[in-house]
């Protein structure tokens, strides 16, 4: 197998790096300055989603790496754990936004507003760039997928800071801040949780949701020829990369070839790429002792 070439992920994620860092940067300084607890919350995960997007253009790079005698399979798995870590990564960050908000919530500080909704609105215009660059490329693999959330919850962060800023603005209603931190950090968690999720089935080879293993084992074992399966197994290696290895008796040696040609063609309309099929004139399956 060879690693599929990715370069519009690249690029994008190295655009979103970019205009990552320089919102943050500007974030920090007007959450300090107007004391806006939405503002920082997401300057300080949009701080944590440039650690992210670095990993994950690291984890880019790696996975393109050849495969090794040592590592038959090559890196793929490398952007699985950046994913896992990132989607970890923005669960820790929703505890800290609403431990803070409680704490707002009990003691309130009072809010620069104006220049709040300001920095807010740069931000959004920057996120929504970033977002638009990284919508396509999120499709080629988990780990940009992964990178898009972390935007994507950075540009929901923006809206309800701005949101904030506005009923501050004009209510003088200072709680809004909290409450709407506490909001943004409901909606990261359902997309890290999710993305946490796809992660760790990954890890533990689960079978693809895609993919009934009763209806292809029925599937297999529909081939002519062939008389019994056992041992079947599907996974993803990667996202795009599904691996599947069976075990097919086929009593007449002469139709083992046809046999395997047709299981193969069989096995590929499931969406699987990498096919290993054992085939036995009868069951070995099982006999120990």
């Amino acid at each position: 197998m060879h690693p599929p070439a990715r370069p519009e992920s690249g690029r994008a994620l190295g655009w979103a790096l970019g205009l990552t860092i320089l919102i943050a940067v500007a974030e920090i300084a007007g959450g300090l300055l107007s004391h806006s607890l939405a503002l920082l919350a997401d300057a300080w995960h949009m701080v944590t989603d440039a650690g992210a997007l670095g990993l994950s253009l690291f984890a880019l790079w790696v996975a393109q790496r050849p495969a090794t005698a040592e590592k038959s399979f090559g890196y793929y798995r490398v952007e699985i754990l950046a994913a896992l870590f990132n989607g970890a990564l923005l669960i820790a960050i929703t505890v800290w936004i609403v431990v803070e908000a409680f704490g707002r919530l009990r003691h309130p500080r009072p809010i620069d507003s104006v220049l709040m909704l300001v920095v807010a609105t740069i931000g959004l215009g920057a996120n929504l760039w970033a977002v638009i660059m990284l919508h396509r490329a999120r499709q080629e693999n988990l780990n940009t997928q992964a990178a898009y959330l972390h935007i994507l919850g950075d540009t929901l962060g923006s809206v309800g800071t701005m949101a904030a800023a506005g009923i501050i603005l004009v209510t003088g209603w200072l709680p809004a801040d909290a409450l709407i931190s506490m909001g943004i950090a409901v909606l990261i968690l359902v997309s890290a949780t999710r993305l946490v999720s796809e992660s760790v089935d990954i890890l533990l080879e689960a079978t693809p949701a895609h993919v009934s293993l009763p209806e292809l084992q029925s599937a297999i074992g529909a081939v002519p020829g062939v008389t019994g399966v056992h041992d079947l197994h599907v996974w993803t290696v990667s996202n795009g990369i599904v691996a599947m290895s069976a075990h097919a008796t086929v009593p007449d040696p002469a139709g083992q070839q046809a046999a395997l040609e047709e299981i193969c063609r069989r096995v590929r309309t499931f969406g699987i790429q990498h096919v290993t099929v054992q085939l036995e004139v009868q069951s070995v399956w099982h006999r120990e002792g």
